[in-house]
């Protein structure tokens, strides 16, 4: 779950000088309910971070709170709180945007996910860091909820070599010795490089890397990259990686690949979430 210290970020955002509005309506210390349903299907998310949201500012909880990661039908409930006009009107906003951004994010990682592992049960479906900046904690807690992993948290969590950091290097040093270098100086973590051709990739290949990112190959592409992978280096992993996303993520799957890297989920567009005020 996000932290409660980011919560409070987030109201402080929305209401950092208080609520002029209902301040000066004098309907702040009414008693009031607030209930969250889903307007259609969905894979709710972010309904927790919801919850503890009115908590934090002073409300009640009433009944459950749907789980992130369950897939809910139209009208199903999703939360419910009681507190005052003032905290209602505090976290209203906040609330629901958090919910109808984040499900719509698990909700097209659900579908992704669907369709690959509809031909190739056993893929895994990995996102990408490249999420909106700021916003990384939010958009890896709704992937998971629709049942993808982190492709890369980071820089520092990984060794991911590219292109453009190939350029860099000394004139003459050979592929084999900056390799193993690599793989000596971190050997707990897995090594992999992103390449752009059939050609390249097997190259580094047979030159020893753990796992090979395929950036925008065609599926055959793949395939054929898989199929000598398996005769030069049976244990590496291939990463099909670059304009994937529901439309063609059976076909990715069906090349034989172990991980399939997308950032399409983020551009989701948002779950519709109903929000009903009442008296109490």
């Amino acid at each position: 779950m996000i932290d409660d210290d980011t919560l409070r970020r987030l109201m402080t955002e929305d209401v950092p000088y208080g609520d002029l509005t209902t301040d000066l309506l004098g309907i702040g210390p009414q008693p009031g309910r607030i209930a969250f349903s889903a307007r259609g299907a969905m894979v709710a998310c972010a309904t927790e971070e919801a919850a503890r949201l009115f908590e934090l500012a002073g409300a009640r909880l009433v009944g459950q709170v749907i789980p992130s990661s369950t897939v809910v039908t139209a009208d199903a409930p999703l939360l419910m709180a009681e507190a005052s006009a003032y905290v209602l009107h505090r976290v209203w906003k906040v609330a629901q945007v958090l919910v109808e951004t984040l499900s719509g994010i698990a909700s097209a990682t659900r579908a992704l996910v669907d369709a690959a592992r509809a031909v190739n049960p056993t893929i895994a479906v990995a996102c990408t860091r490249k999420s909106f900046p700021g916003t990384r904690t939010l958009s890896v807690r709704a992937i998971m909820a629709g049942g993808a992993t982190p492709h890369r948290l980071g820089l520092s969590d990984s060794l991911l070599v590219f292109a453009e950091h190939r350029l860099f290097l000394p004139a003459g040093v050979p592929l084999s010795e900056w390799v193993g270098r690599l793989k000596r100086s971190a050997p707990e973590r897995k090594m992999a490089v992103e390449v752009g051709s059939v050609e390249d990739a097997l190259v580094f290949a047979r030159a020893g890397v753990d796992t090979l990112q395929l950036e925008k190959f065609t599926p055959e592409a793949v395939y054929a990259v898989v199929e000598e992978v398996r005769r030069i280096a049976p244990g590496l992993v291939v990463v099909a990686a670059g304009g994937i996303d529901v439309h063609n993520a059976a076909l990715y799957a069906g090349t034989g690949a172990g991980v399939l890297a997308t950032s399409a989920p983020y551009h989701a567009k948002p779950a519709d979430v109903r929000v009903s005020f009442s008296g109490h």
